[in-house]
């Protein structure tokens, strides 16, 4: 029986290759699925890892008031060995130290006593930015930068410190400051714990009897390969059984990577259901190629059944021989499709799995493709078990019988009825629950169905009209159409493929473009530095120093804690730098009339005043420095009654650019005086004349409560105030009401129109909403912008937080950084909207969909395969079809001709019936890019069908399809000739 089968295997050599590549593509999906999935999956939780916080990635051991017997080392080294027995982690590098607590004793300024730990810590040199020397020798430290700031301490300067628990006290001397940096800091030991950073010594110090009880410390950073779980590493499990031997020894274990590791699982779960999802739908699809393939190449093996019938075979028998035949190419296209599966998914992953994870890889890809194969065998001996129940006449028929359409119809109206119970789980509990998953693929192949129906009747009737008409080739091309055997089915895969192809390729582009709409709102601009600075007016004046063109930086103070949150920038430069589509415009108002006062650039400020009987006896003049921001006050005392002149030392103004005039203070708030001139020496120059002084347009009070009284008088500025006044007179030189562009709700306590900001100085300050915006770059639905500059006027550069910033536009080059470094501003942090989309595209959600194209993309060449099988089937019955009617009279060119016309209206109506099924699938089964992980959806995702995807769609669909078609009819264009 069996070299019968291979016979027949052999004498059908060209349906038997086709098989073999329905197989064969099956067979590389199925064993691609696991090696991509390992490896992205472990990519993924790699890239998960990364973006967590350092501190995450750290165990850390604390062994309290040890006691080090004059020998640190040796304790560090026995605590070390104890750890390592306790939890043995392969591949970790520990990180050793120990602190003990101090107190600082001020003796020069007599301050209270503040705790100030001294510590030490293996590669402490090597983690900061050091300014001066790491401590070599006993007793000498190097001091954090904050404590160097608030103890006014400098390198060579020695200061005292008490020991907790101590008698007596140590010296120690100053000779390095340093400032934290990278990962290395994730121990709280080693950071403040109480008034003051630790001090940081060397080993031997702790020699000393009074540091005889610190506390040891060992850090682990755990490797990569266990936090990804590699190999299927239980990093949880073990951490978790060795709390309690930890506990038992009296040790301090510090385990915060749970939260880690419950990531890591749910990304590889993402990723392994994103694979596991495109997977089983494509063998869903290719095992239903199977099962066509097998039905429309069993007209030679149901005449071998009839006959075998005819000579008394059992079932049994019959099943034997056809599935044997069956069973060559599949084992064939199984071997080829294994190890093409691994290289296309090394090719479409970028790299294989790590090496731990390769036999596992190499399993699973094995058990895949069995289970192709055996599904497939299943699949095709069913169809010829069905086909076998038959009687010897129909075996035996060359033509086939009249199709039974009831049985077609039910399957049709159950493939709709599952494709709406998709789309409603898919709205209703989301895309990614139960059938959901699917909802896309079943809806366009229920467009096929129904458009397999309706292309089969419009071909009959259009068939009919046509011979009828004498059109002999469009007749025989609609009869091709509509007649021969699973020409509907092989169009309705024509179509799901096509827009299988249409859908992927939209929501990968779509999720790109949602993930840089991503970056760029909430970064902002293409990047972007987190800086240190004094103060914003520093901020600015350093970045328009950096950047004089205002083509590339740009300075912004990003402040969340406020109600409603504030993002001020420099809106002269927002345009330039970034890509934001908003009302830019409304933030820049014409300069106030008349224009600020001139800057003060010299040593000494000369004030004409005419104070009036009972007037104050002190003025104060506030200014601020327009470089550093440092806001001060001068004091022009002992004012008498009548005309003088006051003057008052101001050295700072004297360096560049010089102060601001921002306004003046009466003491005390009763009477007035007039102010009749300003001017500066060295140089000499004018600053405000009497008749400046008198525009009372440059001039205002508080926003609240009763204001100091100020009028124009014919001398200068009166002003005057009284016991429930304020004393304030501050000058105008920001636009009042400060314009703003608002996003979200009015807040509820701006009644009416009566709006006020407590961020812009003062405890209200009026602000003017110029635009309304949907969304605000950074701080999204709910927010306000508006002009750093005009802002920082207002509030005179008072302390009020936020998050000091310089966007840079796309290119933006290095010397630029460099100049804003010159200028003082430390960068603490610099991220790019490039590095932000990459992170994001790490996501579990997101790094399956270079696979789902790949599937897809087998799903063509599946499709493909098909038409390759129909033309085979049906090849010889058309070539007799054509031959009889050229005895009939037909021409030899029109026989020709008829020989691929039909193949072209099939593959012409699949690519077309394809975007159309896309077109409807999009919207009703509510097709987006990919979801975020974390659920953000700030701004709308971009839609998924655009033109240019629907083209690249078509086209694939008719290059390959075409070019199937023109192999598969190539005998029999030759046979018509």
């Amino acid at each position: 029986m069996y070299f019968v089968s291979w016979g027949a295997v052999r004498r059908r050599t060209a349906q038997a290759v086709l098989l073999a590549v329905l197989a064969a593509l099956a067979a590389a999906v199925a064993s691609a699925g696991p090696w991509f999935g390992l490896t992205v999956a472990s990519r993924a939780a790699g890239a998960e890892v990364a973006a967590r916080p350092a501190a995450q990635r750290v165990i850390t051991v604390h062994q309290p008031e040890a006691e080090t017997n004059g020998d640190p080392r040796r304790a560090l080294d026995a605590l070390d060995a104890r750890v390592h027995a306790l939890l043995p982690l392969a591949g970790t590098t520990p990180i050793l130290g120990l602190a003990q607590d101090t107190i600082y004793i001020d003796t020069l300024h007599g301050s209270a006593p503040s705790g100030m730990p001294v510590a030490y810590r293996d590669g402490f040199c090597d983690n900061v930015r050091l300014t001066g020397a790491c401590p070599t020798t006993p007793s000498t430290v190097a001091i954090s930068d904050d404590v160097a700031k608030r103890l006014g301490l400098e390198i060579g300067d020695t200061f005292p410190v008490r020991p907790d628990g101590a008698v007596g006290s140590l010296t120690l001397r100053v000779v390095g400051v340093y400032v934290p940096v990278g990962a290395y800091w994730t121990d709280k030991l080693f950071l403040a714990q109480g008034d003051l950073d630790p001090v940081f010594t060397t080993l031997d110090t702790f020699r000393q009897p009074q540091l005889g009880r610190p506390t040891l410390a060992v850090a682990l950073p755990v490797p990569l390969p266990l936090l990804r779980g590699d190999a299927l590493y239980d990093l949880n499990g073990v951490l978790n059984a060795a709390g309690t031997r930890f506990a038992a020894a009296q040790l301090d274990l510090d385990n915060p990577t749970g939260e880690l590791f419950d990531a890591v699982i749910a990304d590889r779960a993402t990723v392994l259901e994103g694979v596991l999802v495109a997977l089983v739908q494509f063998l869903v699809l290719a095992w239903f190629a199977l099962g066509l393939a097998g039905r429309l190449t069993g007209r030679d093996r149901r005449a071998d059944a009839g006959l075998l019938k005819l000579r008394g075979a059992t079932r049994g028998g019959l099943l034997r021989l056809t599935a044997g035949q069956h069973v060559p190419p599949l084992l064939t296209g199984a071997a080829i499709g294994l190890p093409l599966g691994i290289l296309a998914a090394w090719l479409v992953a970028g790299s294989l799995p790590v090496r731990s994870e390769w036999w596992i890889a190499l399993l699973m890809a094995v058990g895949a493709v069995l289970a192709v194969a055996l599904g497939g065998l299943l699949v095709l001996a069913a169809m010829d078990a069905l086909a076998q129940r038959a009687p010897v006449v129909a075996l035996l028929r060359r033509v086939p019988l009249a199709r039974r359409d009831w049985r077609s119809r039910f399957v049709d109206l159950a493939f709709v009825a599952l494709a709406a119970g998709a789309v409603y789980q898919a709205r209703t509990g989301g895309p990614a629950s139960g059938l959901g998953v699917a909802a896309p693929a079943l809806v366009a192949l229920a467009v096929g169905l129904l458009m397999a129906r309706l292309l089969r009747w419009v071909a009959d009737r259009a068939g009919g009209v046509a011979l009828r008409a004498g059109r002999v080739r469009a007749g025989l091309t609609a009869v091709q159409i509509s007649r021969q055997p699973g020409t509907d089915r092989v169009f309705t895969v024509l179509v799901l493929a096509v827009a299988l192809i249409a859908l992927t390729t939209g929501g990968l582009a779509a999720g790109h473009r949602a993930r840089a709409d991503r970056a760029a709102q909430e970064l902002g601009a293409a990047r972007v530095l987190t800086v240190r600075a004094e103060s914003r007016t520093q901020l600015e004046y350093a970045v328009r120093q950096a950047d004089p063109a205002g083509r590339q930086a740009m300075a912004v103070v990003v402040d969340t804690t406020a109600d409603p949150p504030v993002l001020a920038v420099d809106s002269g430069r927002l345009a330039a730098v970034t890509t934001w589509k908003g009302p830019i415009g409304a933030l820049t108002r014409p300069a106030p009339r008349p224009a600020p006062a001139p800057l003060i650039t010299g040593r000494t400020l000369t004030v004409g005043i005419d104070r009036d009987p009972g007037g104050p006896a002190l003025l104060g003049v506030i200014l601020q420095h327009e470089g550093t921001g440092n806001g001060f006050r001068v004091e022009l005392r002992g004012l008498r009654a009548g005309a003088q002149r006051a003057t008052a030392a101001v050295p700072s103004c004297a360096r560049a650019p010089g102060c601001r005039l921002v306004g003046w203070q009466l003491f005390p708030a009763a009477g007035g005086l007039t102010i009749t001139s300003v001017a500066q020496q060295g140089p000499a120059a004018t600053v405000l004349d009497a008749a400046a002084l008198a525009d009372v347009r440059r001039w205002h009070a508080g926003y609240t409560g009763a204001a100091a009284r100020y009028l124009s008088a014919q001398r200068g500025l009166a002003v005057s105030a009284t016991d429930s006044s304020g004393t304030d007179v501050l000058a105008v030189d920001a636009p009042l009401p400060l314009p703003i562009v608002l996003a979200g709700a009015r807040p509820d306590k701006w009644t009416f129109d009566d709006a006020m900001s407590a961020r812009f100085g003062g405890t209200s300050t009026p602000v003017d909403v110029v635009a309304t915006v949907p969304v605000l770059p950074v701080l999204g639905g709910n927010g306000l912008l508006t002009d750093l500059d005009a802002a920082r006027r207002l509030a005179a550069d008072a302390d009020l937080g936020g998050t000091f910033q310089v966007w840079l536009a796309g290119g933006a080059p290095a010397p630029v950084v460099d100049a804003l470094r010159a200028q003082g501003l430390t960068v603490l942090a610099d991220h790019s909207a490039a590095a932000r989309t990459a992170a994001l595209a790490a996501e579990g959600s997101v790094v399956t969909a270079p696979f789902g194209l790949f599937v897809v993309a087998m799903a063509l060449l599946l499709a493909a395969t098909l038409i390759g099988v129909l033309a085979a089937a049906n090849r010889e019955p058309q070539i007799a079809l054509l031959h009889a009617l050229r005895v009939q009279g037909l021409s030899r060119r029109t026989a020709a001709v008829s020989g691929y016309l039909g193949m072209v209206a099939l593959v012409l109506a699949g690519v077309a019936g394809g975007l159309v099924a896309a077109l409807v699938a999009g919207p009703v089964a509510h097709v987006t890019a990919p979801p975020f992980a974390d659920h953000w959806r700030v701004v709308p995702p971009p839609g998924v069908l655009s033109p240019p995807v629907l083209g690249l769609a078509a086209v694939a669909g008719l290059v390959v399809f075409g070019a199937a078609g023109w192999v598969a009819t190539r005998a029999a264009r030759k046979g018509a000739r």
